[in-house]
């Protein structure tokens, strides 16, 4: 997945989620959360930050197969495209289905299906790690002679595909989805129910479900998420979770060998394994947590800057040395932790938020000082007028108190 596409289309993923909730607010029906909401968009934050990180690797290698080892050059056409489209979307069907039915992949997949909300925001909600793990699965297409560019752009378009689908207002297309993938079928994807579990694969065709077994139309409304609840709102141990139940697993059982398949044997046996409950046909509770209204104001101002750090980490990413393109990309994963912290009121809040600044003040100047010193006066006034005002807003309203479950 190419990030210049998805830097293009942010305007356009908050501009959907604010009309969808618009729409749910005149029609009775809000499906938005505020804490799942934001963690949702903080985790894509992350993700397309790590994808950044990936960004040199990945086409690069992608580029040197079709060059070297192709066995033909397709080159760029319209037609070219359509047919890496159905390449692509084929391939993405065993990346995904592989992604729930082996540990290794689940574990960075399972992010996606945390949220025990379906809106647009959980299209936005995914895996800082899955790009990296699964990017090899793709890589008999450049062997088939489909262009750099063409696979870019085949693999944008499926994705941003996929952004509407993630919505409970569309109920059914018609004759449509008898070929592509819809919001109903989605649905059913994200569904824990007995019958809904790994179903719907599809990213645009949803033929291939059909194809292979993997179908099932909706009924019922599914309830979502996963079938044993990640009751955090921490972008960071939600990305890691699943990695540490991995490792329960493998201190469970004797020899190598037998460890060794666990990494690719599907989540239900290591469930089973370390006693984890699985799907029920009882609706799950959600999780909540009681957050002030002073608190939301400013993790949605730290989201905007976060917004405004991804999209100049994005644009500027080649400009900076390697060691301020693996800095920002942490103190963005920190601001992310401390979000998450602040809706689940931790007490380790406050001086994780004094080193995440005094952290930002010496990466963020340094980095103009080195990189655009023309503006360092503006950067330097900036960035401290930033620093005292939250530190300050922090200070003046320390009200952290026990998270509380509510239905």
């Amino acid at each position: 997945m190419n990030p210049n596409f998805i830097l293009l289309a942010i305007p356009f993923f908050l501009l959907g989620m604010l009309f969808e909730f618009i729409w749910g607010r005149f029609k009775g029906t809000n499906f938005y959360n505020f804490e799942d909401t934001l963690t949702n968009l903080n985790i894509g934050i992350g993700s397309q930050a790590f994808n950044t990180l990936l960004k040199v690797l990945l086409p690069t290698l992608y580029a040197f197969i079709y060059e070297h080892f192709a066995f033909f050059h397709l080159g760029t056409s319209i037609w070219s495209f359509l047919l890496c489209l159905v390449a692509y979307d084929f391939t993405f069907y065993w990346a995904h289905r592989w992604g729930h039915e082996m540990n290794i992949f689940w574990g960075a997949h399972i992010v996606h299906h945390q949220s025990q909300e379906y809106n647009l925001s959980v299209a936005l909600r995914q895996s800082w790690f899955h790009t990296a793990l699964g990017f090899v699965i793709f890589l008999p297409l450049p062997l088939l002679g489909f262009d750099p560019l063409i696979f870019a752009g085949a693999a944008a378009f499926a994705t941003l595909y996929q952004f509407w689908i993630h919505t409970r207002h569309i109920k059914s297309i018609g004759i449509f989805e008898w070929v592509f993938n819809s919001p109903s079928h989605h649905r059913v994807h994200h569904g824990v129910n007995d019958k809904y579990l790994d179903k719907n694969y599809a990213a645009v065709f949803i033929l291939w479900d059909r194809m292979f077994g993997t179908f099932c139309k909706e009924e019922e409304e599914p309830d979502y998420g996963i079938t044993t609840p990640l009751n955090s709102f921490n972008p960071v141990w939600a990305n890691l979770h699943f990695y540490e139940d991995l490792k329960e697993g493998y201190k469970k059982l004797g020899s190598f060998k037998d460890k060794f398949y666990l990494t690719f044997r599907g989540p239900a046996y290591l469930g089973t394994l370390i006693g984890q409950k699985g799907s029920s046909t009882a609706t799950p509770e959600k999780f909540r947590t009681r957050v002030p209204l002073n608190m939301q104001l400013y993790v949605t101002f730290q989201f905007f800057v976060l917004l405004f750090a991804l999209v100049s980490y994005m644009s500027h990413f080649k400009e900076l040395s390697l060691f301020y393109q693996l800095a920002f990309f942490v103190l963005i994963a920190l601001t992310t932790l401390n979000c998450g912290g602040i809706m689940e009121n931790k007490s380790w809040v406050m001086p994780v938020e004094i080193i995440r600044f005094a952290a930002f003040l010496a990466l963020y100047n340094s980095c103009y000082f080195f990189h655009y010193r023309q503006y360092i006066g503006y950067t330097i006034a900036g960035s401290i007028l930033l620093t005292m005002g939250c530190i300050t807003w922090m200070l003046l309203n320390r009200r952290f108190g026990n998270k509380e479950m509510t239905a």
